[in-house]
């Protein structure tokens, strides 16, 4: 739905004051908005009592908050929770919050979509299988953040501000294929009035876009870059990842050494485990040989079963038999407990178009 009044979520304290000014009003009003908005969660201008009432009639006739409402959700039996939220254009995405710890200290991990279905199109994963619509604005990212929290919180009766500690982009969509406003929206999450969150608590996922690893080397920040790495091989790599064909293994390690040599900082290798695709010996003496001069982890993941796809998780014995041929050769190598795979919220399986599976 398009509209021409000014965006406010998403700009830093100094935009806003700057804003306020612009229309006629003191440069104070900024910080009690911006206390509103990344505090509170609040959208409404009608909700903000500090404010006096013609001027929260006035900002309401020009200007918004665009926070995403979430539709739907599901809630898994280990406490994932995914939800489905809908934009200003009616657009869907899905987002994941995955509890850390227990009891009344417990504290969230959200996996933050970065645009509308992927463009990339691995073969095992359900959002690539739904195709491309858009690229996510900067403070559409942020929003996700602030509507997941604003409706965590009230499920959950807490108004605890630091209940999402780590936020990973690892959602739908490839983070490094929407660059500009990835990055625009991890400054506003590291802002210390805004979100708080610790560059060390952010986390970066792509399935290998070169360029954007190489940028984000440039960056000088303190985050942690995951690649989707699925198979050691071009060949199999280019079934299972295609932009594999645009960015061939050596050009994915090239720049991931970059990458360690810019940031001095560890990567974490994703590798789904697929049975009878890329869990043989000759695999893992692929990765070895591959991934052992790198300062690297190896984080291993079951692969979670989507409809239709053709792909089945590997048995147990054959999952421990594939890591200990990896922690033999070297590698330092851990087993992902997947949480949320009933409700279709682990790895690989988000697709904003399963609204009918979700309660309110």
């Amino acid at each position: 739905m398009a509209s021409n009044k000014d965006e406010l979520l998403g700009k830093d304290l100094e935009e806003l004051e700057n804003y306020m000014i612009s229309i006629g009003q003191a440069a104070f009003r900024a910080r009690q908005i911006f206390k509103w908005i990344y505090t509170k969660e609040v959208n409404s201008f009608y909700d903000m009592s500090d404010l006096p009432r013609e001027l929260r009639k006035k900002l309401d006739a020009i200007a918004q908050i665009s926070i995403p409402r979430v539709l739907k959700q599901r809630v898994s039996n280990d406490g994932t929770r995914k939800y489905l939220l809908e934009l200003r254009d009616k657009k869907r995405i899905e987002g994941v919050l995955i509890p850390q710890g227990s009891g009344k200290d417990s504290r969230y991990t959200i996996c933050v979509s970065t645009q509308v279905g992927c463009p990339v199109g691995c073969s095992f994963c359900a959002t690539g299988q739904s195709g491309f619509q858009r690229n996510l604005d900067y403070y559409e990212i942020i929003g996700q953040i602030l509507g997941s929290r604003r409706e965590l919180k009230r499920k959950l009766k807490s108004n605890e501000e630091n209940i999402i500690s780590n936020v990973v982009y690892m959602g739908m969509g490839e983070p490094l294929l929407n660059y500009d406003e990835m990055i625009k929206s991890i400054y506003m999450l590291n802002h210390p009035k805004a979100l708080g969150i610790g560059q060390r608590h952010i986390t970066v996922s792509t399935a290998g876009e070169v360029k954007g690893i190489k940028r984000l080397a440039n960056e000088g920040m303190q985050l942690t870059l995951a690649v989707s790495l699925h198979a050691c091989d071009d060949i199999l790599r280019n079934h299972l990842v295609p932009l594999n064909r645009k960015y061939p293994l050596s050009a994915l390690i090239e720049a991931i050494e970059y990458y360690i040599s810019v940031t001095n900082r560890r990567v974490t290798f994703e590798y789904v485990l697929m049975d009878e695709v890329n869990i043989s010996k000759q695999d893992a003496q692929n990765m070895i040989r591959l991934l052992k001069p790198l300062l690297a982890n190896v984080n291993l993941i079951p692969y979670n079963e989507v409809a239709g796809l053709g792909y089945t998780k590997p048995s147990w014995p054959k999952i421990q038999q594939f890591f200990g041929w990896l922690a033999e050769g070297g590698l330092n190598v851990t087993l992902r407990e997947e949480k949320g795979s009933d409700i279709m919220a682990a790895c690989g399986q988000l697709r904003a178009g399963y609204s009918n599976i979700y309660r309110n």
